[in-house]
């Protein structure tokens, strides 16, 4: 096929010409990431329901000198938890976070869980995200990221989800979340993809816990939005080939 894919990395400041120039480039598309989700949505000429509702945008489509705007994030996470064999339906999910990814999560899972309860740090951005989804109809709680409330709302939750940077690469010996308050009865999927296995990750593992690392969402969200620019189901196998070699410093693993 005759595309490229390349990265630019765009100021915050910056963020206003570099999408006119996307624009005025022609471009297909482009994918959108952390700082810019939120942000970009401001300069975009028409937004995809679920993106509306989400307030994000992680893919934009140009058709003829209209940025569209998507968020193929929650869909992707959904994805990779089902491929893994986790079914949300009926859960007490956990979600750590409440930025662009962790929006889309949240308005992916609610619908599907029994309850849905997200903690951050800002407090406020947790409630906040906790009343959009109970505005919708959808069991939700928001609460601080503390050990504390950690102990009280993972006691029964049968789905942990990290959706903060807390563990990326390079402070990988972090953890979102004390070993001891994780169980073997319970479900960690961790969005960091870099490294694969994050420190809450073989935490988890350690002590028996269904583990999910990022590389699946990262997969399926790219999937969903290259079927997106080109009309093409691409093979996600390759995809997921091309990442863990990429993170493996050019080893397979």
């Amino acid at each position: 096929m005759n595309y490229v894919y390349v990265a630019f990395k765009v100021r915050k400041k910056a963020l206003r010409e570099a999408i006119e120039g996307v624009r005025a480039l022609n471009m297909r598309g482009v994918n959108v990431t952390i700082p810019h989700k939120i942000s970009v949505l401001s300069f975009l000429d028409w937004l995809d329901e679920n993106a509306e509702k989400i307030g994000a945008v992680n893919t934009i489509v140009v058709d003829e000198g209209v940025l569209r705007g998507y968020n193929t994030d929650g869909v992707g996470g959904l994805k990779a938890l089902v491929e893994e064999g986790v079914n949300v339906e009926g859960m007490k999910v956990v979600l750590l976070g409440a930025g662009g990814a962790a929006r889309a999560l949240a308005y992916t899972f609610a619908p599907l869980a029994s309850e849905i309860v997200i903690l951050n740090r800002t407090v406020r951005k947790a409630l906040s995200l906790a009343s959009e989804l109970e505005r919708e109809g959808w069991n939700a709680r928001g609460g601080g990221l503390s050990e504390s409330v950690l102990g009280r709302e993972l006691r029964d939750a049968d789905l942990l989800v990290n959706a903060t940077s807390v563990g990326m690469h390079p402070n990988v010996e972090e953890s979102p979340v004390p070993s001891n308050l994780l169980r073997s009865d319970m479900a960690v999927f961790d969005i960091v993809y870099n490294p694969v296995e994050t420190r809450l990750l073989r935490d988890a593992r350690r002590v028996g816990a269904k583990t999910v690392d990022g590389v699946g969402m990262l997969v399926n969200q790219g999937a969903i939005a290259f079927k997106l620019w080109t009309g093409v189901e691409p093979p996600r196998d390759v995809m997921r080939e091309a990442v863990v070699k990429a993170l493996h410093g050019g080893r397979s693993k």
